[in-house]
C-alpha cells in the first residue's frame, strides 16, 4: 500500500494558472496580470551580473533586499520577511497560525490560494459574502466564529479589482478579536490610485495582529523570479523566520528585486501605462454593453449580459485571434472574463475582437 497523505490533501483542487498558448498562433497573453512593459533594465542587468557566483549559497536572510524594501516603503527592515512570491508568505502564515479545527476566513471572490493553503495546514476555509463584488466588512465580521484564526483580505482584490478604503480597513481590524490575524494582501497595491486607498502598514505598526504582504511579480515585472515579502509585527516576524527555509530566495532573485526597487522611472512608467490603458478599456468596452467592474489593479473584470454561455463564447472568440484572457469560473464568476491591461496593440485587439463578437 502506498504512503497516505494527510487528511484533506486530496480534496484540494490544484491552482490553475492563466493560459500561455493559443494553438500555434502568435499570442497576446492577457491572462496572468503580468507587466506588459517587461522588467526593469536595471533588474535584468543585475540578474545577469550574478552568473559567476551561482556556486555560492544566497544570503539566508535576504538582508540586502530587506534593507532596500525598508528604504523604499519607509519600513523597519527587521520586521520584513522575504519569500518565494507573496504566495509563500501566505503559506507560512497558514502553517504557523492555523491547523486542524481552525477556520481561515476570506471574502467570497478572494484569491484562490487562501483556501488552498488553509487546507494544506489542515484548517477549514470559510467565505463571507461580498457586496457588488467587493469585500463587505460587516459580512466578514458576521462570519467570524470562535474557530477563526486568520482573515485574508486581498486589497485590491483579484479577480474583481475592487478595494476597501482605509477607513474600512480600520473598522475591520477594530471589529476583530485581538487573537485573529488580519492579513492584508497588497499584490496590486502599487497600481491603486484611489485617494482613500492604503495598503495597511499603519495597522501593522498599531498592534501585534496585522500583516501586510506584497510581491515583485506585478508592477516590478519579476514574476519568473518569485519574489515577495511581508511586513510584520516583530513577534510574528520571529515566528515566520522559524518556519521559513534558510535559502528560500535565490541570489539572482535578491539582486534583481533590489535593483528593481531603485528603478523608480520604470515603476512610474508602468503605473502611467496601466492607468492610461485601463481607462481606454473601460471606455471602449463599457460602450459595448458589457458590465465593467471598477478596478484598482492592472486588470479589468468584465461581465457579459447573456451570462456564462456568452462569456465562454467570447473567450473562444478571443482565443481564435490569439488573445488569451482569463475565465474566472473557478472563482464563481462564470459570466465574467478577467483581462490584463496589455500593450497598446493588445488592448486594441481586445476591443476589436469583442466588438466584432458582440455585433
Amino acid at each position: 500500500m502506498p504512503p497516505v497523505p494527510q487528511p484533506g490533501i486530496l480534496d484540494i483542487e490544484p491552482y490553475k494558472a492563466g493560459l500561455s498558448k493559443a494553438g500555434n498562433k502568435r499570442v497576446m497573453k492577457l491572462s496572468s496580470n503580468e507587466n506588459p512593459l517587461g522588467s526593469s533594465p536595471l533588474a535584468v542587468k543585475s540578474y545577469k551580473n550574478v552568473a559567476k557566483t551561482l556556486h555560492r549559497y544566497p544570503d539566508s536572510s535576504s538582508s540586502l533586499l530587506r534593507a532596500a524594501i525598508g528604504k523604499t516603503y519607509g519600513l523597519d527592515p527587521e520586521r520584513i520577511v522575504c519569500g518565494a512570491g507573496s504566495d509563500e508568505i501566505i503559506s507560512f502564515l497558514c502553517q504557523a497560525y492555523a491547523g486542524a479545527g481552525d477556520e481561515v476566513l476570506y471574502s467570497r471572490h478572494g484569491f484562490l490560494m487562501y483556501p488552498i493553503y488553509a487546507k494544506v495546514a489542515g484548517a477549514t476555509p470559510v467565505t463571507a459574502p461580498e457586496k457588488n463584488l467587493c469585500a463587505d466588512v460587516d459580512a466578514l465580521l458576521a462570519a467570524v466564529t470562535a474557530k477563526t484564526k486568520i482573515l485574508f483580505l486581498a486589497n485590491p482584490n483579484n479577480p474583481t479589482g475592487s478595494y476597501l478604503p482605509s477607513r474600512e480597513l480600520q473598522r475591520l481590524r477594530k471589529g476583530l478579536r485581538e487573537d485573529i490575524l488580519l492579513v492584508l494582501d497588497g499584490a496590486y497595491a502599487e497600481y491603486a490610485d484611489a485617494p482613500d486607498y492604503s495598503a495597511g502598514e499603519e495597522l501593522v505598526d498599531a498592534g501585534e495582529n496585522t500583516v501586510v504582504t506584497r510581491t515583485f511579480s506585478k508592477i516590478y515585472g519579476l514574476s519568473a523570479l518569485r519574489v515577495g515579502w511581508g511586513y510584520f509585527p516583530a513577534s510574528i516576524a520571529a515566528v515566520i523566520n522559524r518556519v521559513r527555509g534558510p535559502f528560500n530566495l535565490s541570489t539572482p532573485a535578491i539582486e534583481a528585486a533590489t535593483a528593481a526597487l531603485a528603478d523608480t522611472d520604470f515603476v512610474e512608467k508602468s503605473r502611467a501605462h496601466n492607468l492610461r490603458w485601463r481607462r481606454y478599456l473601460e471606455q471602449e468596452l463599457g460602450g459595448l454593453g458589457l458590465t465593467l467592474y471598477p478596478s484598482q489593479a492592472n486588470f479589468l473584470l468584465i461581465g457579459f449580459p447573456d451570462g456564462a454561455a456568452q462569456a465562454k463564447d467570447a473567450f473562444e472568440a478571443l482565443m481564435e485571434q490569439g488573445v488569451i484572457v482569463r475565465p474566472v469560473v473557478n472563482y464563481g464568476l462564470p459570466e465574467c472574463l478577467r483581462i490584463t491591461i496589455g500593450l497598446e496593440e493588445e488592448n486594441r485587439a481586445v476591443v476589436k475582437v469583442l466588438k466584432d463578437f458582440l455585433a
